[in-house]
């Protein structure tokens, strides 16, 4: 593992998998609604990060199922995967903290 933060998309990823199993389509929902409609995934983004995601062992295709004539590709978080969002909220919250920690000491010395 890298102490290299995680791409944006890749992590909002991950997060919209935590809980539960989803399509791709679903996936892109569910980073809108954790973004509060901020971040709206293109699908070559998607389905690019998506399949780099699965070559690094971090989601994996849970099943596949035919839709209305289309194939639908399940993902899911793998216990790699879960490990590495851990370890990437942690490293976030640690950031957060300092730059807290910061602001806190910056608004001190500036009165």
């Amino acid at each position: 593992m890298t102490d290299r933060g995680m791409q944006e998309l890749a992590l909002l990823l991950l997060t919209a998998l935590a809980n539960e199993p989803r399509h791709g389509y679903a996936i892109a929902q569910e980073v809108k609604t954790i973004t509060d409609g901020r971040v709206v995934t293109r699908t070559g983004a998607l389905y690019g990060a998506l399949d780099r995601l699965l070559a690094d062992g971090l989601i994996k295709v849970e099943r596949e199922e035919v839709v209305a004539g289309r194939a639908r590709r399940i993902f899911v978080l793998t216990p790699t995967g879960r490990e590495r969002l851990e370890a990437e909220a942690e490293r976030l919250s640690a950031t957060a903290r300092e730059v807290r920690r910061r602001l806190a000491a910056g608004t001190a010395t500036a009165t």
